[in-house]
């Protein structure tokens, strides 16, 4: 997702534009990975000393409630990464070292419904965890 397509959706859900909110979307735009609140934090934090955990967390929130963000559970904490720009179903790699996501475009339900029988599922989610390339060496 491009950044500008981010600040639009924001500014039509009825939410303002703030810098801090543009440079923690700038943050992810620039990042093909899932990251931490505290990474953000960490990374914003030399440019405004005062900011804290709990408006980063708020703001990454509201961002994954708007579909700007994607989140994720890794580890017993919450990691969000830029939304892909493809709306295909499409499912991610991502690598336990230093968060990189790649896309995989395969995805399992079509078997799993058929070994299920006669059930409704409403939504799944599946991701392959493992170490890139990079983090291999």
């Amino acid at each position: 997702m491009k950044l500008e397509y981010a600040l639009e959706m924001l500014k039509n859900e009825g939410y303002k534009y703030t810098i801090k909110r543009e440079e923690m979307l700038r943050f992810f735009v620039g990042n093909n990975r899932y990251i931490r609140a505290k990474d953000v934090l960490d990374g914003m934090k030399m440019k405004y000393p005062n900011l804290s955990f709990d408006t980063i967390y708020r703001n990454l929130s509201l961002f994954a409630d708007l579909e700007i963000l994607e989140e994720t559970e890794l580890e017993g904490e919450k990691h969000f990464r830029i939304k892909c720009a493809t709306d295909d179903h499409h499912h991610h790699f991502i690598c336990m070292e230093c968060g990189m996501t790649a896309q995989i475009n395969a995805c399992p339900m079509e078997r799993v419904q058929h070994q299920l029988g006669n059930v409704a599922i409403t939504g799944h989610k599946f991701e392959v965890y493992g170490k890139c390339q990079k983090c291999q060496l």
